[in-house]
């Protein structure tokens, strides 16, 4: 496929990246709802309706710097609220709850490779084609980026809160702890390079993954 440029770019990957972060939030509200937690519900957050979930920092201003800088494009969106104490169970049920998002975005990237195959059978030679094929692997490689880094067991990411939840008390605790920093560990870890190391491989893996259930391998 012919090399898109920036404004190319954005076009297409605003779609991906905006369902990308919304579905997620809007699997932590639903999850939590089935729970007993109707909070994201009560404050209206379990809509698709992006304006509902956008954050200026997380949802443009950093995913807009990194694609201009040419690096893997990951942001994030205002979280939805969980009422800890209204789930039956708020250690087990916390950790599905997390879970739910990143497993939001593996479904997501499957979608988007379907989209992908169809571009490729319509054909560069028609007017949805190409749009289709650009969008549809942008949107797999969003999707993975968000599912695998937000799987990291780093405090306040998803995966931090599944470890909080699937450890024993005292270990839940200290991992706990780690939360008000973890924000800026992830920032330093990005900012020396170790994090495309960690995440990498498995955001790769992801990816093939998904091309070979829907045939594109």
């Amino acid at each position: 496929m012919p090399k898109l440029t920036l404004l190319q770019t954005i076009a297409v990957a605003i779609l991906p990246l905006l369902f990308a972060i919304t579905v997620h939030e809007v699997a932590h509200g639903w999850m939590a709802k089935q729970f007993g937690d109707p909070t994201a519900q009560r404050l209206g957050r379990l809509t698709l309706n992006p304006l509902k979930h956008i954050d200026p920092l997380g949802t443009i201003l950093v995913p807009g710097l990194l694609l201009m800088l040419g690096g893997f494009v990951f942001g994030w969106a205002k979280p939805v609220p969980v009422t800890w104490e209204n789930l039956r169970h708020p250690k087990r049920d916390m950790a599905i709850v997390a879970a739910a998002g990143p497993m939001a975005n593996l479904i997501m990237a499957l979608i988007w490779a379907v989209i992908a195959r169809i571009g490729i059978q319509l054909g560069t030679t028609s007017w949805a084609g190409l749009p289709m094929q650009y969008m549809g692997f942008i949107g797999i490689q969003i999707n993975a980026i968000f599912m695998i880094l937000n799987l990291l067991p780093l405090p306040p990411l998803d995966g931090g809160r599944v470890a909080v939840g699937l450890l024993p008390g005292p270990m839940a605790w200290q991992l706990s702890r780690v939360e008000p920093f973890g924000f800026f560990i992830l920032l330093a870890l990005l900012a020396t390079g170790v994090l495309t190391v960690i995440i990498g491989p498995p955001i790769h893996v992801v990816e093939n993954l998904v091309l070979l259930l829907v045939g594109l391998r």
